[in-house]
């Protein structure tokens, strides 16, 4: 501990779910590392140029009680090398911090994950839940599952490892999917999903903030696995027609039979477009909420917040660690 706080290393914290996992934790009682790539001014900061097998973690977790592992490569699946890439900082580089951090007595880590690792879609099946025997797709999930196959076979008495699986993350200043989405809808650029049935799971970046916050102060398994996701789950024109709604503007659906849509979303050259606008995506995330856990804000709060750029900070107790 270090002026009474104890201190949680985050990785990834210059990312949009480092920075609002970063302000939780400190408004929850944390002193706050942040592994980064280059430096912000921060006074407690390390630089960490690439994160790989041979990364040194050593200054990094000098005093640290836990690691929250964000980090990790994300886009550019198509790239030369691929593979190997991801490999590298994904699983190698994962796997080398959690045996560092263990090495240097931190008593606590958690990864996030991502519910790709139990497939794209749960269309005709149940919804996804921890027990699933893993399909991942695309060479980020395969990546991420190897991941939590060698932290489980690492796990010992002296450090708790906890994994999160979350869908889609949405929350003021996201990129990716959200983005586009957002941008689409306050453009008033007309969206051909309207005929879309389906039903899907997202998560408020508070939310997934929140849940971290618990599990960091309470104490659990030597190995620990949790799906989680806010208390709704919709269909894609729901989602879009609530997130239009929170901007202040109208929706723009138009009914496209999905038997055209889907053709043409897999012609495109982007089987993960398809399988998340048009397929299901239901979780159950009943083992995450019988901790005592609950969804700090609801989806239209999460909508809200995100497309006005503000933050849910409210502290949760206990708000300290329990070792």
């Amino acid at each position: 501990m270090k002026d009474g706080r104890p201190v949680v290393l985050v990785t990834g914290a210059s990312g949009f779910i480092g920075r609002h996992l970063v302000k939780v934790l400190e408004c929850n009682g944390w002193r706050v590392r942040q592994a980064l790539r280059t430096s912000n001014g921060r006074p407690d900061e390390v630089l960490i140029e690439t994160i790989g097998a041979a990364t040194d973690w050593q200054a990094a977790l000098v005093g640290v009680e836990a690691v929250v592992h964000l980090a990790a490569r994300v886009h550019h699946p198509n790239e030369e090398h691929a593979i190997d890439l991801y490999r590298s900082t994904n699983i190698e580089g994962t796997l080398h911090l959690a045996r560092c951090a263990a090495k240097a007595g931190t008593r606590q880590f958690i990864f996030i994950s991502t519910i790709l690792v139990n497939g794209r879609s749960t269309d005709g099946r149940g919804p996804f839940s921890e027990s699933d025997i893993l399909t991942p797709r695309g060479v980020y999930g395969k990546s991420k599952a190897a991941a939590e196959s060698g932290l489980e076979a690492m796990a010992h008495d002296g450090m708790r490892i906890t994994v999160i699986r979350p869908p889609l993350v949405y929350g003021a200043g996201a990129k990716g999917n959200f983005k586009l989405l957002f941008l689409a809808v306050r453009r008033g650029i007309p969206l051909p999903f309207g005929s879309i049935r389906n039903r899907r799971a997202f998560l408020a970046v508070e939310n997934l903030g929140s849940f971290v916050v618990d599990r960091l102060a309470h104490s659990g398994k030597t190995f620990d696995l949790f799906i989680v996701a806010d208390e709704e789950q919709v269909s894609t024109p729901e989602f879009i027609k609530r997130l239009a709604r929170a901007a202040g503007v109208s929706s723009l659906l138009l009914p496209m039979p999905v038997s055209l849509l889907s053709p043409l979303l897999k012609f495109s050259g982007r089987r993960d477009a398809h399988d998340s606008i048009i397929g299901s995506l239901e979780l159950n995330v009943t083992k995450a909420t019988s901790t005592g856990w609950r969804p700090q804000v609801t989806l239209d709060e999460g909508l809200r917040l995100a497309t006005r750029g503000k933050e849910w900070l409210m502290p949760q107790k206990p708000i300290l660690p329990r070792f």
